[in-house]
């Protein structure tokens, strides 16, 4: 459970069990907060090695990273599936944006860089320089353990690089905590839950730290009267039911218009009864278990609350019978837009389905929520496709037209306003969150003018 240019680990022995049968497929041996420090000392070494090379050459050892997971992305893919419990073909596209990041990567290596300004004093030049912000500590979650953070020793040592650059330290609170208030930490990079978000937050900003939170999502699907039906239904499926509703981006909430409510409702609910259930390993699998038993508490609570708020069950709602934390997909309808369990993002495959008559009211319940992660559209209106785009339109992060709300690409910033937290990750200008800016003024004249034209004699 730890690696700092070696393996070990000396705290709690924990077994990892198979989400798809419960059965134990592993066991790891956690650090313990003296392995902590090891690693955090190792790693701040390692630094010294790697901020001396020149980033095209820390992008080529990159590049042969994403190439030793090209190498192995099936087997990945298929430990994804055995551990998490998402799809087979889900486990594989994980390792996939993994690989896809490398190649963002190795390219950025070459490019990264601040501008030159307009210096209003002669003989003086105006600079942006960007330097990497020095240590990174990640705190990733389970639904996406490779994408998010993955290790990747053997390319380091074949580089004679300090294994220490990439380390890793698996661990509970008691880690998570320590990583939170370490001076040492130049950036925190938190990935999880909203309420635990909070929590790293101010502990980070209690030190004046950096962090860059990916938190909850309580994302929504607008179907307007002149919605491409074909395109909504798949669409739907995908964001409501992929990775069996534990991605932060799942659509949870599916507005739709008072015309087209219940014939949206019935095809949506035939899609559903098609939906392959098996081992997630399988590659005709399209659905698989939740991560724990207690998701499926968490499952059966919220339907329950549904249910106690005015909700009506058309599709699914309870557990299935097979071993392993098996849910069936579920719809449910009849709720009002602002029910307190539609407010609350259940980490489950359950979608609320509501109705709406007017752009304006629907645009305000999708913005209603505390979180603000990803957002979709389904209309052929150009005008209201620009309306959505613009600043009375979706307040979210990820705001889309005619597509899911999860599945996004690497080439854009990922992540969400409000309680999600703010950060982004991935494409666009998302490096600069994980750098360093210093504006410089070089002065190579042999006078002394002041800046505003400020006389000082």
């Amino acid at each position: 459970g730890v690696y700092n240019g070696r393996w070990g680990g000396g705290g709690q022995v924990v077994t990892t069990y198979c989400p798809a049968n419960n059965q134990p497929i592993a066991r790891v041996r956690q650090a313990s907060l003296e392995d902590y420090e090891e690693t955090v000392r190792k790693a701040k070494e390692a630094w010294k090695v790697w901020a001396d090379i020149p980033a095209p050459k820390r992008g080529e050892i990159v590049r042969q990273i994403g190439d030793a997971l090209r190498q192995k992305i099936k087997v990945l893919g298929s430990l994804v599936s055995l551990e998490m419990g998402k799809i087979y073909v889900e486990g594989v596209g994980e390792v996939q944006e993994y690989v896809d990041v490398c190649d963002y990567a190795v390219g950025l290596s070459r490019m990264i860089g601040g501008p030159v300004l307009p210096s209003e004093r002669s003989g003086h030049a105006l600079i942006e320089q960007w330097n990497p912000v020095g240590l990174v500590g990640i705190i990733t979650a389970f639904n996406f353990p490779v994408a998010v953070y993955g290790i990747i020793a053997e390319v380091l040592e074949d580089n004679k690089i300090p294994g220490a650059v990439c380390s890793l330290v698996c661990g509970g609170a008691d880690i998570g905590t320590a990583m939170a208030r370490d001076g040492r930490m130049d950036l925190l990079s938190f990935t999880g839950s909203t309420e635990v978000g909070k929590q790293v937050a101010l502990m980070v900003q209690e030190r004046f730290g950096r962090s860059l939170l990916e938190l909850g999502g309580n994302n929504a699907i607008i179907v307007f009267e002149d919605a491409d039906l074909n395109l909504v239904i798949p669409s739907t499926l995908f964001a409501a039911v992929g990775t069996a509703g534990q991605r932060c981006t799942t659509a949870r909430r599916l507005f739709l218009h008072e015309s087209v409510h219940d014939e949206v409702v019935e095809k949506l609910a035939k899609a559903y009864a098609q939906v392959r259930i098996g081992d997630p390993w399988d590659s005709d699998t399209l659905y698989g278990p939740l991560h724990t038993r207690e998701a499926v508490k968490m499952f059966l609570d919220a339907v329950e609350q549904a249910k106690q708020q005015g909700g009506s069950v058309v599709y699914g709602g309870k557990v299935i019978n097979r071993p392993g934390n098996y849910v069936e997909p579920t719809i449910v309808i009849g709720l009002a837009h602002n029910a307190p369990i539609v407010h609350t993002e259940t980490f489950a495959p359950i979608l609320y389905v509501l109705k709406f008559k007017e752009e304006e009211e629907v645009f305000a319940w999708n913005n209603e929520v505390k979180q603000g992660l990803s957002s979709s559209i389904f209309t052929r209106d150009l005008g209201r496709i620009f309306r959505w785009l613009g600043p009375k339109g979706s307040d979210c992060g990820i705001v889309n037209v005619n597509i899911p709300t999860s599945g996004a690409e690497i080439g854009g910033a990922f992540g969400g306003e409000k309680h999600t937290g703010g950060g982004r990750e991935s494409g666009s200008d998302s490096w600069k969150l994980y750098m360093k800016r210093s504006t410089c003024t070089i002065n190579y004249s042999k006078d002394l003018p002041l800046a505003q034209g400020i006389k000082f004699q």
